[in-house]
């Protein structure tokens, strides 16, 4: 691996931006700092009036492999993360068939090492009837980012609503729990109030407030109870902020969260543009859940931006609504929607950096990722902020092959992608003989 100097970024990192140069040696970081002199067999970056970030860590991807390779692959997949700034992914059990066996488990492993460009890492999954295998990963809390439990429908059989089941987990695992929090008897209810619903805007109706709130409490109060590392995900709603606290650094939370860009993005009025393109779970809700979790962003009550990302077909989509999949594909674009909120003065980019890449990196306690510092591996990413980027049809790296954000202009664009210290992405091309590492967490 030759070495690779980075000449004159503004590296945005640990709450400042100021102007380095970085030196990376056998895929690590081997020096900050000014005027760093070329020696040896060393490639240099000239990135003069270009910002370097940290890489982006997604905790939640929906990549469909093994099983529903007809929406998407790892490969795929991976290489639209590099093209959008992620460098590393942790992807959803919900396969098929689903990860609830440690061999299956390993399987996607495999199947990550032998083809994703980023650096990757797999849930295992929780069903009402695994709980024994599932905590057989206790043995492998440095090589497993954590377990995932669904307390609200799935594909397979993995929604888990067995009390016995769910306090097992929460009373044994020693890895991270990630939840997935909407209440099935609210929703369920919800569907008789409205047996005619035929488009998207029912979607926030029937998958609405109350059970998201319902299900998010319930896993506060269970992980309060068992002192469990819980990790809610997606947060959607206003009710739910109650649940959460800024009053402590985020490496000492027993409970933590996630918000997606989709619910910081759209709100129920695109339902009206968009459809079944933004339909979801949990579902994008009314304006003033949006406006909420922004304000909850920016204290700290949020703690990890991600995307979600789960990419379906065009033709799935174009079902009707009740048929209609939902998720919706969005690892290409996270970093580019977070900065162009951060040139409207919405959000510092200071800020978006703690949130997709420290936050992630302390949360799941990942081995030297999620900053720029000496000794970590390279995974960066340089960003024009003078220049744009236009979603097209043409330039989607998804299997799948839309965006809800086609012709949509954002104002900044990536340049390059390096994945431990190799060039990944550079100037709209994926390098495909790149390949990631399996994330290590330092537990």
């Amino acid at each position: 691996m030759s070495s690779l100097l980075i000449k004159n970024a503004l590296v945005v990192n640990e709450g400042r931006t100021e102007r380095k140069d970085i030196l990376i040696k056998e895929g690590r970081i081997e020096k900050i700092g000014n005027n760093i002199g070329l020696t040896g067999n060393v490639k240099e970056i000239n990135a003069d009036g270009l910002h370097l970030f940290p890489g982006v860590i997604d905790d939640q991807v929906h990549f469909r492999e093994p099983g529903l390779t007809h929406k998407a692959n790892i490969g795929s997949e991976a290489r639209a993360a590099v093209a959008g700034g992620t460098t590393s992914f942790m992807e959803m059990p919900n396969t098929v068939p689903a990860a609830l066996t440690q061999e299956l488990l390993e399987d996607k492993y495999a199947i990550g090492a032998a083809t994703s460009v980023a650096n990757y890492s797999f849930f295992m999954g929780v069903s009402n009837d695994n709980p024994d295998e599932v905590l057989k990963t206790n043995a492998r809390k440095k090589d497993v980012c954590g377990v995932k439990i669904f307390m609200g429908s799935s594909t397979g059989n993995m929604l888990v609503d067995n009390y016995v089941t769910l306090n097992k987990i929460f009373s044994e695992s020693e890895l991270l729990i990630a939840t997935h929090c909407e209440d099935e008897r609210v929703i369920n209810a919800n569907k008789l109030k409205y047996p005619d619903a035929d488009n998207a805007s029912y979607h926030p109706l029937i998958r609405d407030t109350e059970a998201c709130f319902e299900s998010s409490f319930s896993a506060v109060q269970l992980a309060k109870q068992t002192n469990a590392r819980l990790h809610i995900l997606h947060i959607s709603t206003a009710r739910e902020l109650q649940l959460f606290s800024n009053m402590l650094p985020l490496a000492d939370k027993r409970i933590t969260n996630e918000v997606c860009v989709h619910h910081l993005h759209f709100t129920a009025d695109d339902y009206a543009q968009l459809g079944n393109l933004i339909k979801c779970n949990p579902a994008i809700k009314a304006p003033e859940n949006k406006a909420a979790l922004w304000e909850a962003l920016l204290d700290d009550r949020l703690d990890i931006i991600a995307t979600d990302h789960a990419p379906h077909t065009w033709e799935e989509k174009q079902q009707p609504y009740q048929q209609a999949p939902s998720g919706l594909p969005l690892v290409q674009h996270s970093l580019l929607m977070m900065l162009e909120y951060a040139k409207a003065g919405k959000i510092s980019v200071e800020k978006v950096v703690e949130k997709m890449c420290h936050a992630p990196a302390i949360c799941f306690q990942i081995e030297k990722r999620g900053y720029i510092r000496e000794g970590y591996w390279a995974d960066i990413v340089l960003v024009d902020m003078n220049s744009n980027t236009k979603v097209s049809k043409d330039n989607l790296l998804y299997k799948c092959g839309w965006s809800p954000l086609e012709g949509h202009d954002f104002p900044a664009e990536i340049r390059y992608t390096l994945v431990n210290g190799e060039i990944a992405y550079e100037n709209g091309r994926v390098n495909d003989t790149v390949r990631g590492k399996r994330l290590s967490f330092d537990r």
